[in-house]
Formats: structure tokens, sequence, C-alpha cells
């Protein structure tokens, strides 16, 4: 696997995430709403688990970007 494709899957994966979150926010927000069942637990872990899975996606993008400027670096040299 080459950098930059590691760096695209993780951009994949962070707007899967944020997708999961949006959608999470939504049925929170919708909760009160007469007739809209919604299992508020399930949601805040939903909340948290996209948190993590975008943190992680982050902190492999960022390595990627690490190895991108080390790999520059030793070019130029």
């Amino acid at each position: 696997m080459t950098i930059s494709a590691a760096m695209s899957i993780s951009v994949a994966g962070m707007q899967t995430q944020s997708q999961r979150l949006n959608t999470a926010a939504n049925n929170i927000a919708n909760a009160s709403t007469p007739g809209y069942d919604v299992d508020t637990a399930g949601e805040m872990i939903d909340v948290m688990t996209a948190e993590q899975g975008f943190a992680a996606n982050a902190a492999v993008f960022e390595t990627g970007a690490d190895m991108w400027d080390l790999l520059l670096t030793i070019k130029r040299d």
C-alpha cells in the first residue's frame, strides 16, 4: 500500500465517521418528536464510536503526512 492510498483511505474513513455522527445527532435532536422512536443511549454510543473512529483515521492521515515530509526531506538532501 502506498502512502497516498493510506491517506485517501483515512480521508474516506473520516468522511464516513462524520456522516455517522451527523445521523446520530439528527436522531438525538428528534428524540422528543411525537411518534419518533429513538434509542438515545444507542445513539450516544454511536456518537462516541464515531468520535473514536474519526480520531483513529486522523492519526493515520497525520502519520502519512509526516512520512511524506520525511521522504521529501530525504530527497532534497
